[in-house]
């Protein structure tokens, strides 16, 4: 059975990492992205390392571009923005991520669009949002969390905030509100037969992520900081360096779980008082050097077969090979023309009835321009005469 979005058509003039990541996710569920690219706005992801054996292409491109079609045009071209609004008329979906008020100077903003296409939902992925006093700033992941109060009570004490090896704001909060923003207009739209404009800020995001901690301050308790909650360090909920330099994870909130952990560590002493124990630094100290008597897989063994909530620390290598990666088939493989094969991380939604499609590779800038503008019925005369006059970069 095909996707769950089939028939969903997605017009993407998105470059780098939250944009691309939120439309291979909903081509991966049976949505057909076309990817709209410009040397004048190049994607810095197409030209990353590492790439494939034998070729110019970027493992970032085939991965992020999974399952779309790519056309490259000018958009300062008169002849681009018409092409632009013919496909208007048969896509559903566009989503950008330039700065605010870009998309509006080429004549491709949604209030230029919607009166092409009633019906287009046209989202805005960018760093702060389209209002507010930082709507045209720059920033990064790392900007939109540190302006998000989330990195305030993230971190060490004696080291103050600690970078993540993911892109926080970029994936968790850009590319998956995108993709639930898009998906809530789609049933909107459903209900009213119109479209409409949604508005995805990053920073909003990662504000959102303040859940617990915004919630109990809101409501009048001290804002939180770092080491001193339940989850950030101030409780025994916590990283522990093993005998061989690896680390085990412990998070035994719940009263049975913590029970079952005191017990295998030896120290059933500690079962009263629960995760946050009297003189929690002496007592996080002594666990620490019980940890450090074996290896993270001794203690991995020790701790399989118990319910305590604890688990290795595992190196990437380690997690992709893991079985339950590999039970929850989280590893896709792809056939190059080299006869050799590459694997990527697959789409992580899994429905009973209608599967992921994996149908092709990312491909570079402009490999369908000719097979779509066929398609919508331009003819090969019209073609030759466009890229004459510019309309492809």
């Amino acid at each position: 059975m095909p996707g769950p979005l089939k028939g969903l058509r997605i017009l993407d003039f998105t470059t780098l990492l939250p944009g691309p990541y939120a439309t291979m996710m909903m081509a991966d569920l049976g949505a057909e992205v076309l990817r709209v690219l410009s040397n004048a706005y190049p994607d810095m992801a197409a030209f990353l390392p590492p790439f494939l054996p034998g070729s110019d292409l970027s493992c970032n491109l085939v991965y992020l571009g999974r399952g779309k079609r790519c056309l490259n045009l000018n958009l300062k071209s008169t002849r681009a923005i018409e092409i632009v609004h013919r496909l208007i008329k048969k896509y559903d979906v566009v989503i950008e991520q330039f700065r605010p008020g870009v998309m509006d100077k080429l004549g491709l903003g949604y209030e230029d669009l919607k009166t092409v296409n009633s019906s287009l939902i046209y989202c805005s992925l960018t760093g702060y949002g389209q209002t507010g006093p930082l709507r045209g700033r720059a920033g990064h992941d790392i900007n939109y969390l540190a302006r998000s109060g989330l990195m305030a009570y993230s971190g060490t004490k004696d080291r103050g905030p600690s970078l993540t090896g993911m892109q926080i704001a970029d994936v968790a909060s850009g590319s998956n509100n995108a993709v639930i923003g898009i998906l809530a207009a789609v049933i909107s739209r459903k209900e009213t037969g119109k479209g409409q404009h949604v508005d995805i800020s990053m920073t909003d995001g990662v504000m959102a992520f303040n859940a617990m901690a915004a919630t109990t301050y809101l409501a009048g308790a001290e804002e939180p900081k770092r080491e001193q909650e339940f989850l950030n360090g101030g409780s025994l909920y916590d990283f522990y360096e093993t005998q061989d330099g690896q680390y085990i994870s412990f998070g035994g909130l719940e009263a049975q779980f913590f029970a079952a952990f005191c017990r295998i560590i030896g120290r059933e002493d500690l079962i009263p008082y629960g995760i946050v124990p009297p003189n929690l630094e002496k007592v996080k100290k002594e666990i620490r050097e019980i940890f450090l008597q074996k290896t993270r897989d001794e203690w991995t063994k020790i701790f399989s077969q118990v319910d305590a909530c604890v688990e290795p620390v595992l190196s990437l290598a380690e997690a992709i090979d893991d079985e339950n990666t590999r039970a929850r088939g989280m590893v896709v493989e792809f056939a190059l023309p080299s006869g050799e094969t590459l694997k990527q991380i697959a789409n992580p939604i899994k429905f009973s009835a209608t599967k992921q499609e994996y149908r092709a590779l990312g491909c570079p800038a402009g490999t369908h321009t000719r097979e779509v503008l066929l398609e919508i019925g331009y003819t090969e005369e019209q073609i030759r005469d466009y890229e004459k006059e510019g309309a492809f970069d």
